[in-house]
């Protein structure tokens, strides 16, 4: 038998990447009685619905008070962040650890481990406006980070990426997926599902085309994203990335380290892709003025913009 380097090359069967397959609501409340008791009626609904949007800014607020918020100091001004350590705490723990010198990590320089606060004193090394800004490379291009790699912390279900076909019968690959060539299909998509059915050639392509179409027309973003090494869980973030989203930046599935990134806009197509793990809750305006600066061809600031300390907000 081939193997798959040698199937994917001789694979009769192209499939095309826009392949097609194929009493209103009753009244609340009814009007009975006199004046008084509809009025008396109101009163007591009134009093009901300041209970319930008291109750519900309380559970809000206690909310908020009892995730970590943590102040990112930059040379342009403070933000802070509030971070959720009940859906991410290996992602939280980390970001801490890291910020306030606590975890061990491998020096960029000297390769030894150490310990000390490893944010202090890095750059925001890439801005790009209307998208993001980017830290936490040691480096300062992009290609740094603490020497170790840890697992994803994301909630796909809970965004209902498990209701989002792969595809659409009229337009084809979702948006999502970001797939522009019939190549990308091919690897991206195709190829994944040949391997979760352990199809190996054209042999048992042809003998399992049925069900092969039927996998494909029913696949869903979730699994789509599961085919190419994503893992997730129903305790993980289930937030997804908009405006002021403090998200772990990668390399693809399972390889966040110490780079971040903070949405200066919603990025939807990132969706199930990056752990979230915070959001901002005072200093947009200083994102934003990060996210104005001028930059290099490589989105690089032109004039540094430090992260001066990364610490847990001293009220706490």
């Amino acid at each position: 038998m081939r193997g798959d380097g040698d199937f994917h090359k001789t694979l009769e069967l192209t499939i095309p990447y826009n392949v097609c397959y194929g009493s209103g609501i009753d009244n609340l409340v009814r009007m009975k009685g006199n004046l008084l008791i509809m009025k008396k009626s109101i009163v007591l609904i009134g009093m009901l619905l300041c209970m319930l949007t008291a109750g519900i800014g309380w559970t809000s607020e206690k909310k908020q008070k009892e995730n970590t918020v943590c102040v990112i100091q930059t040379t342009l001004g403070d933000i802070e962040v509030e971070l959720f350590q009940r859906e991410t705490p290996n992602t939280v723990a980390n970001f801490i650890g890291l910020a306030e010198g606590t975890k061990e990590f491998r020096d960029a320089k000297t390769g030894n481990q150490t310990k000390r606060p490893y944010y202090d004193g890095q750059n925001f090394h890439r801005v790009i406006k209307d998208f993001m800004i980017q830290g936490g490379c040691p480096m300062g291009n992009g290609q740094g980070g603490p020497g170790y790699t840890f697992a994803d912390e994301i909630d796909a279900k809970a965004m209902d990426l498990d209701k989002i076909k792969a595809f659409d019968p009229k337009k084809g690959p979702h948006p999502f997926l970001m797939i522009q060539t019939q190549e990308q299909f091919q690897k991206n998509v195709v190829m994944p599902v040949f391997r979760a059915m352990n199809i190996k050639s054209q042999e048992d392509l042809d003998q399992r085309k049925e069900e092969f179409q039927a996998r494909l027309g029913n696949l869903t973003l979730k699994e789509a994203y599961e085919n190419i090494g994503y893992v997730y869980s129903d305790i993980g973030s289930a937030h997804p990335p908009v405006r002021g989203s403090l998200a772990m930046a990668n390399g693809g599935p399972n390889t966040n380290g110490s780079q971040f990134f903070i949405n200066l806009v919603d990025t939807d197509w990132l969706t199930g892709k990056h752990t979230v793990f915070g959001r901002v809750v005072k200093g947009m305006s200083v994102v934003n003025k990060i996210g104005a600066v001028k930059v290099d061809s490589g989105s690089k600031p032109v004039e540094d913009v430090k992260i001066i300390s990364i610490r847990r907000k001293a009220s706490q």
